[in-house]
């Protein structure tokens, strides 16, 4: 698990800076494997009760470490006292750039309120110097006309107190403490795929919902039940003014509002993933997409059989995104589990002698044939005429993620150090990810059924990783 190996310490801190979408605020080292969101209680609660109680759904999710709670009384030994599991793994630098924005929120929350109740003062003082009678009057036409037109449009008259949330900051002094899915990387692909067609939760006020509505009804949230809410390429792009620093094209929330509809839905894929700027040729990316549509699969089984409500929640997808670095990543990944199944065949071998004893040898090789069968689900990448890259085959069991941890805790031995696998597993290097993210709305509801609005736009998703893998 990540948390028993130290983290990496970095002097020099920043924000979070591979986020596509969603709310600022968010921290990480510059390399490291934790990401602090601020979240709401609801998430919090979502969090903890699916690793509590709901492990399979749970292997869907980020790994999660706890809660931060930060204000302005914040110090280094309250943040060691609310996460005492991941506490000596955060660096010094890590911890005071938490309280120091925690303080900086507190004073801009400080602020905004003194601003407040100036402007409350002022239009007050202002009220009582207008006449009394015309603002009466005045007020009463307006409501008068209001009434009149919501009448002829046989609408309900309803206080809407809901305005949208502009500078994209939650009001909160919680945080999630996550791994960072982007950790492991070169050079991250990232996309986020807002899920379902209903994007507004129960108590939602209706001006929020009819916004919402508007937006499902203009997008493929409403044609496919998904919409892009953010991505960024290496090397997405010829033109250099379009790339950042770093040399990633970013495409923004509007993107997938305005620049992705129900007739190109599968282009913002095919961009993501098939890039020969980035060394990434059309073989390659079928191979990655014929990862992720594996994965994609398995979120669709674990959805159908899980009764959850989520909206806005969203699919985060990861991968290498630099061809050569995701060409020696396969290599090297292939190697390594040629090693792990070398050991659990000499493991098997040793068990066959002892299970014979007992007349049970055909059971064992049983069980090895299924367990050599369950990991063809990785990257394999081979050509037509039987030649890959480089002329190499490059196949076999290829995880993105905590597979291959699983599959190397089986086969300790008496004597080995769980310790060094966990090393030699934190330094391979990541290939892809597939993360369901963003649970501000999310909640389990037994007895109600699985959730079909989240699950037919991963569906749609299925269809078209159907297509880019072939």
């Amino acid at each position: 698990m990540a948390t028993s190996r130290e983290l990496p310490k970095h002097a020099d801190l920043q924000p979070y800076n591979h986020a596509v979408a969603g709310h600022d605020g968010t921290l990480s080292d510059v390399d490291g494997e934790l990401f602090i969101k601020p979240c709401v209680q609801q998430e919090i609660d979502f969090y903890e009760k699916t690793f509590q109680d709901h492990l399979e759904f749970a292997s869907l999710m980020p790994l999660y470490f706890g809660t931060l709670s930060l204000n302005d009384t914040t110090d280094i030994e309250s943040l060691n006292e609310q996460l005492p599991v991941v506490a000596d793994h955060m660096s010094r630098e890590l911890k005071e750039e938490a309280i120091s924005r925690a303080k900086a929120a507190a004073a801009e929350a400080a602020a905004e309120e003194a601003a407040e109740e100036a402007a409350e003062a002022a239009a007050e003082e202002a009220a009582e110097e207008a006449a009394e009678a015309a603002a009466e009057e005045a007020a009463e036409e307006a409501a008068e006309e209001a009434a009149e037109e919501a009448a002829e449009q046989g609408e309900e008259i309803i206080d809407i107190s809901w305005r949208p949330n502009k500078n994209r900051r939650i009001p909160t002094n919680k945080s999630v403490v996550l791994q960072n899915s982007t950790h492991g990387f070169k050079k991250p692909n990232i996309l986020d795929a807002k899920l379902g067609r209903r994007l507004w939760a129960d108590d939602a006020p209706m001006e929020k919902r009819k916004r919402f509505d508007e937006v499902t009804r203009q997008t493929t949230t409403g044609s496919h039940g998904f919409r892009i809410a953010g991505m960024r390429v290496y090397k997405g792009t010829d033109d250099p003014e379009e790339l950042d620093a770093d040399d990633f094209q970013n495409y923004s929330k509007d993107y997938g509002k305005f620049g992705v509809s129900k007739d190109n839905v599968a282009q913002p894929f095919v961009n993501f993933i098939f890039n020969e700027r980035a060394g990434i040729d059309k073989d390659l990316g079928r191979a990655v997409a014929q990862a992720f549509l594996e994965e994609l699969k398995q979120v669709e089984e674990v959805l159908a059989n899980s009764e959850t409500r989520m909206y806005s929640a969203s699919l985060l997808f990861t991968f290498e995104g630099d061809g050569e670095a995701l060409r020696a990543a396969i290599e090297e990944n292939n190697a390594l589990v040629e090693r792990v199944n070398a050991l659990k065949e000499a493991k098997i071998r040793v068990e066959e002698k002892k299970a014979t004893v007992d007349g049970c040898s055909t059971l064992v090789m049983k069980d090895l044939e299924q367990d050599k069968e369950s990991q063809s689900n990785g990257i394999s990448f081979v050509q037509e005429n039987n030649s890959g890259i480089d002329g190499q085959i490059i196949s076999g069991a290829i995880e993105g993620d905590v597979k291959v941890v699983e599959l190397m805790g089986d086969v300790l031995t008496d004597g080995e150090d769980e310790d060094d696998d966990d090393y030699e597993l934190s330094s391979q290097p990541r290939i892809f990810s597939l993360k369901l993210i963003d649970f501000a709305h999310a909640k389990w509801v037994p007895g109600e059924g699985p959730d079909e609005n989240s699950l037919v736009g991963v569906r749609n998703i299925i269809k078209v990783f159907e297509e880019l893998a072939q």
